[in-house]
């Protein structure tokens, strides 16, 4: 069964993160995803939609499985991961996030690099939480971070690992519009389609130059090295917290 669903609304594909039941990253669905992205364009895709499913976008990685991973496995998952962040922020057509539920952690990560964000209106929550989970939020996904909320709002939410609901993700900047649930989606194509019908090369160029910033820090840390990465998930510190997160997960599930 794929992990990922492709649907084309005409000249805009629409990648669904279909891994049930939290659509929670692991290397199979990262790879297939990265791949996706980047073939899009050369499909014939003018635009992409990247969604979930009612109520969940996705809920990050995939801990339980990245905890058996030795250290090598774990460094080449976390440059795919890498990769597929750049693959959205390089892209050259338009992304819009259809942030369809809940979004913790890697799954707002990967809302960062797309162009524009539509959430689900309720109770949900995105956020880049990994200060509680014992990890570190990198250098490149904080300055991603920064380019949305400015450095000091960024700061204060990363430091905390604050979760926020999507009123509150809307008001300070972290997404850009609410809509019903069953409406994000659409809404997403139809933010897409007004874009996509501005003079094409003039619309393209302004983007170039208006996310070549964005494009600066993956040239600036083209050498993102998965050892930084693999210390700070292989630290004591890290692995006793996520494995108790994981824990409390089973004992609750059980």
């Amino acid at each position: 069964m794929s992990v990922l669903e492709t649907t084309r609304h005409g000249d805009i594909h629409e990648l669904r993160l279909s891994r049930p039941p939290v659509n929670a990253l692991n290397p199979e669905l990262v790879g297939a995803l990265r791949e996706a992205v980047k073939e899009a364009p050369g499909q014939g895709a003018r635009g992409i939609v990247l969604s979930g499913h009612a109520g969940m976008f996705s809920a990050g990685l995939d801990v339980p499985t990245l905890l058996q991973l030795d250290r090598v496995a774990m460094g080449a998952f976390w440059m795919e991961f890498m990769g597929l962040c750049e693959a959205l922020g390089r892209c050259p057509i338009p992304v819009v996030a259809a942030i369809t539920g809940h979004s913790p952690a890697g799954g707002a990560v990967l809302t960062l690099y797309c162009d524009y964000r539509i959430m689900a209106r309720g109770e949900f929550r995105i956020g880049l939480n990994e200060v509680q989970v014992g990890l570190v939020v990198p250098e490149i996904i904080q300055a991603a971070m920064r380019r949305l909320l400015g450095a000091h709002r960024a700061e204060r939410l990363m430091v905390a690992g604050a979760m926020v609901d999507a009123e509150e993700a809307h008001r300070i900047g972290l997404v850009d519009e609410l809509v019903d649930t069953e409406l994000v989606v659409g809404r997403a194509i139809s933010w897409l389609r007004e874009l996509l019908a501005k003079p094409p090369q003039a619309m393209s160029e302004t983007r170039r130059i208006a996310r070549a910033d964005l494009h600066a820090e993956f040239d600036r840390v083209a050498d993102i090295s998965n050892e930084v990465f693999a210390d700070r998930w292989f630290c004591d510190e890290a692995q006793t917290v996520l494995k108790d997160m994981v824990a409390k997960l089973k004992a609750k599930r059980g």
